[in-house]
């Protein structure tokens, strides 16, 4: 079976940039320890997954159209414009992009959209192949609406590679995957800056989704909740919640950078981090 491996370049960068302690210092005399923990990432899922075909994607300043839906989309995230060359992770992204192209490994940075969007473009297109399994690289929880039999979160770090597969997210959510997207439309997110319904915690939310199945159906049949607060909330807040889910779904409808032949990866049965910085000329 094929295996393609999607990869949220900003989000393994941001962990390995603030996940690693010890300082490596590259051929140019400066900090490369996000590049290398990266590249140590990429070759850790190569090693353990043997994939077929990978792509990384890298966001771009652009949020695509969510600013234009919601103007403090993503508007407590800091402003990196500001910081030293030694603080700011994008310091990292020409050492990164000389690692992938020694590798063969497929990368863009994302214009007109964000990453998620072009990473469910690709998940949802090729899910759908028989000989094909789809791994999610990131921690960034909004790809679970994407999950499926042939669709999993990948989550790598230190040499460990873990899976959120269906049975994941049902057991710790009590909702399947196909209603995550509405589940965090109630619960909102503060990492991006989503306003949730007032009161609406995680297990309520998991409760209405079960009880009505869909975000939309609860909105509709609100008078048939019980608690008066909670029946208030979900009607002071359904615009909200509508245009949550604006910002939160991942429709795959995003243009490919890659066909999936551009997308494959050379027969690697072992690879070396080490190595790959050193022949790239990072350290």
């Amino acid at each position: 079976m094929k295996t393609l491996i999607l990869v949220d370049g900003h989000n393994l960068l941001f962990r390995m940039f603030y996940g690693m302690r010890e300082a490596v210092i590259g051929v140019d005399g400066k900090s490369v320890h996000g590049a290398a923990g990266f590249i140590g990432g990429i070759c850790s899922i190569i090693n353990a997954l043997h994939p077929t075909h990978m792509v990384v994607l890298f966001d771009s300043e652009e949020c695509g159209d969510r600013r234009q839906i919601n103007p403090e989309y993503k508007a407590n995230r800091p402003d990196y414009s500001k910081m030293t060359e030694e603080e700011c992770p994008f310091t990292q992204l020409p050492y990164i992009y000389r690692c992938l192209s020694v590798m063969g490994v497929a990368y863009s940075e994302v214009h007109g959209c964000e990453a998620d969007d072009m990473i469910a473009a690709y998940a949802l297109k090729y899910t759908g192949a028989a000989d094909m399994m789809v791994g999610i690289v990131s921690t960034d929880k909004d790809y679970y609406q994407l999950i499926s039999d042939n669709v999993w979160v990948i989550n790598c770090g230190r040499g460990r590679v873990d899976y959120v597969t269906p049975d994941t997210v049902r057991a710790k959510y009590n909702i399947p995957p196909s209603l995550f997207a509405d589940f965090k439309c109630l619960i909102g997110d503060k990492s991006d800056n989503i306003t949730g319904a007032v009161g609406i915690g995680p297990k309520y939310a998991a409760e209405l989704l079960v009880r009505f199945g869909s975000l939309d159906a609860i909105i509709e049949r609100r008078a048939e909740i019980e608690r008066p607060s909670h029946r208030r909330s979900i009607e002071e807040a359904a615009h909200r919640l509508l245009e949550n889910r604006r910002l939160i779904l991942l429709d795959g409808h995003a243009d490919l950078p890659f066909t999936i032949d551009e997308a494959a990866l050379p027969r690697l049965r072992w690879v070396s981090p080490s190595r790959v910085l050193a022949d790239a000329g990072v350290l």
